[in-house]
């Protein structure tokens, strides 16, 4: 059975991107492990005088690298992705490259009618990033709109056309997951180009 992380991009206490995660967590139960995993309590990137990257930020790597993909779930504050998960994504990128060639499944949900589309779009930037180089599914936002209203009492979406989406995104992410294995020739190369980049210097 394939294994995911699922990485909770907010510091929210009661946030629908997590659950909608937890959902899915549930729902796929069948398919796939997902893990969730969250990073409100990691510190704030601040590049470390000694090069030491937090012992909690390397946990978090070692399970991202021994998983077989990553869908990350993403509010949209301002037009972008939070504070926290920005600073995240700068840990999992100092000097080490859980990220590098990782399917990721991107998900977002909002109170309004945009699902968070605007952050999704920064996130799918973000990713690309020498330091990063995850492998993102293309055309494969979920964006769940109204999410107050979206889920019943046990957590459940309620919305069938929503559901339907959200098991055909899935099962693409699926195999998504089994093309990128066999596309995986230039990994050493994109791992050395990784460590070589340094933005310092440009």
């Amino acid at each position: 059975m394939l294994k995911f992380i699922g990485l909770v991009g907010t510091n929210s206490k009661q946030s629908t991107n997590r659950k909608l995660l937890q959902y899915m967590q549930k729902h796929f139960a069948q398919k796939a492990e997902i893990e969730l995993i969250e990073i409100k309590d990691l510190p704030l990137f601040n590049k470390p005088a000694d090069k030491q990257v937090p012992l909690e930020v390397l946990e978090i790597a070692e399970k991202i690298e021994a998983a077989d993909g990553v869908i990350i779930g993403t509010p949209e504050y301002d037009h972008s992705i939070p504070a926290v998960l920005m600073s995240a994504l700068a840990w999992l990128s100092y000097g080490i490259y859980p990220m590098l060639n990782k399917p990721v499944m991107i998900t977002g949900a909002s109170y309004g009618t945009l699902g968070s589309s605007r952050a999704q779009l920064q996130l799918r930037q973000i990713l690309d990033s020498p330091e990063l180089k995850a492998t993102v599914m293309p055309g494969s936002e979920f964006l769940l709109s109204h999410s107050l209203q979206a889920f019943n009492q046990d957590g459940d979406l309620i919305d069938l056309d929503t559901i339907q989406k959200l098991d055909a995104l899935f099962d693409d992410f699926r195999l998504f997951v089994k093309i990128t294995e066999k596309l995986s020739s230039a990994q050493e190369l994109l791992h050395k180009e990784a460590e070589n980049f340094d933005w310092e210097s440009l």
